[in-house]
């Protein structure tokens, strides 16, 4: 039985989301192309599932929309999280580009999206870093969004619920 992208599960359409809206950061970063546009081309050209192989899948163009707008919109406030969750030796300018954007749609998840718990967040991210890591990055930044969470969700306890995001 094949479930059509409209059908599929929240979790997984948020997901997708969450990925895409960290390639446009890393996309924004590299280029300066500003981010109206690329969230418009991101919608349109990967999420949309033009081309095959720009196609993200099925992913929450809102859900999306949101996190990459937000990221950019709060990025000093977003920053100044992840600088506070740095090691003293550290400085924001020394991550690697794709680690930092990471590390900034977590933030920012973290901040703005208190209905989904930060469990679940920092595990999305994680395996987004998974994705472009194999060595020490994916744990480095489970590590700086666990600090930020414990910050600024500090009435939030427990571990992650099973099922789906907000459960």
């Amino acid at each position: 039985m094949t479930v059509s992208k409209d059908r599929l599960p929240e979790r997984q359409r948020r997901t997708a989301a969450r990925l895409a809206a960290v390639q446009s950061l890393y996309q924004m970063a590299i280029t300066g192309i500003p981010a109206p546009r690329v969230i418009a081309e991101f919608k349109e050209l990967r999420l949309a599932g033009g081309d095959e192989n720009e196609s993200f899948g099925p992913a929450d163009p809102v859900f999306y929309e949101r996190l990459t707008a937000g990221v950019t919109s709060d990025l000093e406030t977003v920053d100044g999280l992840i600088s506070g969750a740095l090691s003293e030796d550290w400085s924001i300018d020394r991550l690697e580009t794709i680690v930092r954007n990471i590390l900034e749609c977590g933030a920012h998840e973290l901040l703005t999206h208190g209905d989904v718990p930060a469990a679940v967040v920092i595990s999305e991210y994680v395996d987004v870093a998974h994705g472009f890591f194999a060595e020490k990055e994916p744990g480095f930044i489970n590590g700086v969004l666990d600090r930020i969470a414990r910050t600024i969700r500090e009435n939030e306890k427990g571990p992650a619920p099973s099922g789906s995001e907000s459960e």
